[in-house]
């Protein structure tokens, strides 16, 4: 069982230390195991909602990810909240690492860089954040029991697959190298996330909960994990209605299927005479309105001919 140590005398602040716990110990009615376990299915599903299987691909919109650092900021703002009130409460107080986990700040920073100075004007939480958000603050003000589940779900997925969302999205957008953008997925204070992750887990497995407690615990992380797929099944949808960006410096999709350059037809060269690809150029002469009256009266007299045909 690792512990929490404080720093010398004289320190500024408390520094935690911890160490590798053997996963032998773990017994199948330990709260870590009852959460793996019984929200596996959920777990599943979120990933496979179609906002995070896109992302997963480098197929992500710069906008959308601004969207979706904002739902966040929101979400982490309330869940911090609730932490913070419950910092003393002893069904949530060995699960409160404020140094180590908080997120709120990190997105303020991510949201300054994407949104300018007066980020706060620019923002809006939206409808299904804002259920997330309103269930959390319930949680913490009525059950606050419940907290562990929303820390659980949220800052353990952090520390795993958020750590692969950091590179996609670092590579997919063209963000600086110096994290700016992506401060979220940046846990400066925890310098060994497996031990930390199991450190965690410890501390739940130690929580003085009965059955019953257990049981709910799992169930609002499943609602949790519903939370966080009606946020992304929003964002999806925004998704779908933004119009296509540019990518690599003015390079657009290729039919939302990658970078240009990967489609046959594309010139050897961007410097060639002709470095188009056919099938964009098709796209682009197709939305002109001349063209489109032609394209409309062909098809009305090739509908009229297989008409004549079938009678």
């Amino acid at each position: 069982m690792p512990s929490a140590l404080e720093s010398p005398e004289g320190g500024e602040e408390d520094v935690l230390h911890y160490e590798e716990i053997e996963d032998d110990a773990v017994s199948p009615m330990d709260l870590s195991e009852l959460l793996k376990e019984g929200t596996k299915e959920s777990h599943d599903r979120a990933e496979n909602t179609q906002f995070v299987k896109d992302f997963l691909k480098g197929r992500i919109k710069k906008e959308l990810f601004k969207l979706a650092t904002v739902a966040l900021y929101f979400t982490y703002s309330a869940l911090e909240e609730e932490m913070d009130r419950n910092k003393d409460n002893p069904v949530f107080a060995p699960l409160y690492f404020p140094v180590e986990l908080h997120r709120r700040e990190a997105l303020a920073k991510d949201l300054k860089y994407f949104y300018g100075e007066d980020w706060k004007e620019k923002i809006q939480c939206s409808e299904a954040t804002q259920q997330y958000v309103d269930r959390i603050h319930h949680v913490g003000q009525h059950e606050p029991e419940l907290l562990v589940a929303h820390a659980y779900t949220r800052y353990m997925g952090d520390l795993s697959g958020g750590q692969v969302l950091k590179k996609v999205a670092q590579r997919a957008l063209k963000l600086p190298s110096t994290e700016e953008g992506i401060q979220f997925y940046v846990f400066d204070n925890i310098s060994n996330a497996q031990q930390f992750k199991q450190l965690y887990r410890a501390r739940m497995n130690a929580l003085d909960l009965d059955k019953n407690t257990k049981e709910r615990i799992v169930e609002e992380a499943n609602k949790a994990f519903r939370f966080n797929m009606q946020v992304f099944d929003e964002l999806d949808k925004i998704g779908r209605s933004l119009a296509e960006e540019a990518q690599d410096g003015g390079v657009p999709v290729h039919d939302g299927k990658g970078d240009i350059r990967k489609c046959p037809y594309y010139a050897d060269k961007l410097g060639t005479a002709s470095p188009g690809c056919p099938f964009h150029a098709a796209l682009g002469l197709a939305r002109q309105p001349l063209v489109q009256l032609v394209l409309a009266a062909c098809m009305a007299v090739a509908a009229g001919a297989a008409a004549w045909y079938i009678l």
